[in-house]
This record gives structure tokens, C-alpha cells and sequence, in this order.
């Protein structure tokens, strides 16, 4: 059994990869979408949390402990949201889950059209989403993480490419 975590900017096609996974590879692989937990408001966030980092940080680790129980099914799980690949080492680390970190990416001219024609949520492609984005970039080429670029792949391509990776 394996973990898979796929993560990546809006507009990377991750959940639309990971929905195709579930609805194909049903009681084969359990998949979960980070969103899931309920996503606050940008303020209580920071309330909460201290900053949206923060957030996200502890609610990588609140996955990471579901997984952790999740592993007794034996199945494969892949777990798709929008997460530092630091914070999943750290989660990783605490609770003593082996995974596999993939970053879903594709060309900035692909994600706008996804997010603002595809997706009908212009507002999201803007230069945060393009800086956010760059920065996971960054981040997978410095830790040496898996990229698959899915500027020019079919679903079907992208699909195959993450479920060869079991």
C-alpha cells in the first residue's frame, strides 16, 4: 500500500486527475480532497491559525493523522490539495507515514485558461495564483520532489502518469 500526495496551484488539473482516479480505480485507491476539511475565510485563518501558512501547516498535520488511521485498509491512498511540500515532510515525519510527494504543475498561459475559461473563476487567475505557483516550483526542483508538468497532457496521460507511480 502507498500514499500519493498530489499537490500543486489551482489550475494544475490535480483535482480533476484525482476525481478521475476515484471514479476509476474505486476500492483500489481511497482518495481524499485536502478542501474536504472545510476551507475558512482568509481572516479566521489568520485568527486561528496565525496566517494562512499556519493554517495550512495544521491541517496538513490533522490529514496526515487521518491517513495514519487509514493506512489499516491496505489500499492505496492519494491525497490531492494545495500544500507545501515542507509541511508534508514535517506531518510525515510526525506521524510516520511513508509517502510520495508529486507536484502537479503546468505553464502559467494553461493554468489561466483553466481558471478563467475552463473553470469560469477569472479571479483566480491572478499574480498571487502565478507567484504561489512559481513558489511550489521552486520548492519540488530544490527537494528533488517529482514534477509532472500537465501543460500539453491529456486527463487520460495525467491519470496513467500518477497511477504508474503505486
Amino acid at each position: 500500500m502507498s500514499l500519493i500526495v498530489l499537490t500543486g496551484a489551482s489550475g494544475s488539473g490535480k483535482t480533476a486527475i484525482s476525481k478521475a482516479i476515484a471514479a476509476r480505480f474505486a476500492g483500489e485507491i481511497d482518495v481524499y480532497h485536502f478542501d474536504d476539511i472545510g476551507v475558512p475565510p482568509l481572516s479566521r485563518m489568520a485568527a486561528d491559525y496565525g496566517s494562512p501558512a499556519g493554517w495550512q501547516r495544521a491541517m496538513t498535520f490533522k490529514w496526515f493523522e487521518s491517513l495514519a488511521e487509514a493506512q489499516h485498509s491496505g489500499r492505496n491512498q492519494l491525497l490531492e490539495g494545495q500544500m507545501r511540500l515542507a509541511f508534508l515532510e514535517e506531518a510525515a515525519t510526525a506521524t510516520g507515514i511513508a509517502y510520495l510527494p508529486l507536484l502537479a504543475d503546468c505553464d502559467d498561459e494553461t493554468r489561466t485558461h483553466r481558471l478563467a475559461v475552463e473553470r469560469r473563476q477569472p479571479e483566480l487567475a491572478n499574480t498571487e495564483m502565478m507567484i504561489w505557483a512559481s513558489f511550489l516550483r521552486r520548492e519540488a526542483v530544490a527537494k528533488k520532489c517529482a514534477i509532472l508538468d500537465t501543460s500539453r497532457l491529456s486527463l487520460d496521460e495525467s491519470v496513467q502518469a500518477v497511477v504508474e507511480r503505486f
